[in-house]
């Protein structure tokens, strides 16, 4: 029962929830935010993790020659404002197939996040993916891949026109037409895309312990966090609880445990909130003896029902130390599920809250919350919630 009610909590929610002009390919000049004022004093950038490792004898297409290479290091863009007027710095964190360009401006060339959130007195850290962008990796027995352009209209940009689950014909946010060759927002945006790390345990090993020394070396940080770099965000606070302040987790990898009944997008996470291990208490050593769940039936039309734990539940003794905030958009495919992970981390004792877009009055947005036109009303909800918890 206590957990029906804190779904109940959860689904009532009514709660609050740099200016770098940059060009890209397909932003017409004219579109590009030209005039706002540049928010930042100074730029920096450095590499932090990374392993060496010996390469006995060349390889094609992978080795130059014999002898020692780098792997795994992380490239992380520190930008600071003028006045720094908040107590601990943004961490982004981009999710699959994406770099830190997601946050300096739109793909129309609006102002992006981190713009916003240095006008509000943040120091703003930005990160690529370990073997990601400007993180370098070495080609190895692993798997790359880039989304093609009919993935990106399925779920991002037109995803109306394809219907595959019960909201996403609510969609009515992006910039433009979403198809491409005729909408130079999408051309942008699909400009951007990298090669996606496929070893799941790989990639959120890589971004744990990236993520631990990156804090290790910059101090205690917000984070925030996109759609595959969720799980990567909830593991990087269970290595490192006393240095994460507060997680904002935009669209999070899942739902917990399975997928029941989904129609598009899911991607379970075995621990949890997590594909590796997070800390429990008691201790669990294999999630699949180790936490005992049953599915509850869907709470409402359009969505799954979702796995908990059978109680009493066992605690997320790591990830209780600071708050955390799932946002959801109204037509995206996470619409399906992402209040089952909110509710995962409060049975588990997490201060977790659902920030259910339509339910805070934000309407027609998909997946990219923060490149579609209202991006940056939902950025003033981040920030409402931040100061909301006093960080």
């Amino acid at each position: 029962m206590l957990f029906l009610s804190i779904i109940c909590v959860l689904l009532s929610l009514k709660t609050l929830a740099l200016a770098l002009p940059l060009g890209q390919v397909g932003t017409p000049a004219s579109s590009l935010n030209q005039s706002s004022p540049e928010a930042f004093a100074k730029r920096s950038y450095f590499y932090i993790g990374g392993r060496y490792i010996n390469a006995t004898q060349p390889q094609a297409g992978k080795y130059y020659t014999s002898g020692t290479y780098m792997v795994d290091q992380l490239y992380v863009e520190r930008l600071e404002p003028q006045n720094i007027q908040q107590k601990y710095p943004l961490l982004f964190w981009h999710g699959a197939a994406q770099t830190g360009t997601n946050w300096l401006n739109t793909p129309d060339g609006r102002e992006g996040w981190a713009s916003y959130f240095l006008r509000q007195g943040y120091v703003v850290y930005i990160i690529d993916q370990p073997q990601r962008g400007r993180s370098p990796w070495l080609p190895d027995n692993s798997s790359f891949a880039i989304p093609p352009t009919q993935y990106i209209e399925t779920y991002f940009t037109t995803i109306q026109d394809f219907n595959l689950w019960p909201q996403a014909h609510l969609h009515t946010q992006w910039p433009g037409t979403g198809l491409p060759g005729s909408d130079p927002a999408f051309d942008a945006l699909y400009a951007s895309q990298v090669q996606l790390q496929l070893n799941v345990t790989e990639s959120e090993a890589n971004n744990r312990n990236a993520g631990a020394a990156l804090l290790d070396r910059i101090g205690p940080a917000i984070l925030i966090t996109h759609s595959q770099a969720g799980a990567y965000g909830f593991g990087i606070g269970d290595e490192r609880p006393n240095l994460v302040k507060g997680l904002i987790s935009i669209e999070p990898s899942g739902p917990p445990i399975a997928a029941p009944n989904t129609t598009a997008g899911a991607t379970p996470q075995v621990w949890g909130v997590t594909t590796l291990p997070v800390a429990y208490e008691p201790t669990v050593s294999d999630p699949a003896t180790g936490l005992k769940t049953e599915v509850q039936s869907p709470i409402a039309e359009g969505v799954v029902g979702c796995t908990v734990q059978l109680e009493p539940a066992k605690r997320m003794v790591n990830l209780a130390q600071f708050p955390i905030a799932i946002m959801t958009s109204e037509a995206g495919y996470h619409a399906q599920y992402d209040y089952c992970t909110a509710a995962w981390l409060s049975q588990a004792g997490v201060d977790a809250e659902w920030l259910n877009l339509p339910a805070l009055g934000v309407h027609g947005n998909s997946h990219f919350v923060f490149m579609e036109k209202n991006s940056l009303e939902i950025a003033g909800l981040v920030q409402n919630w931040i100061q909301k918890k006093g960080l």
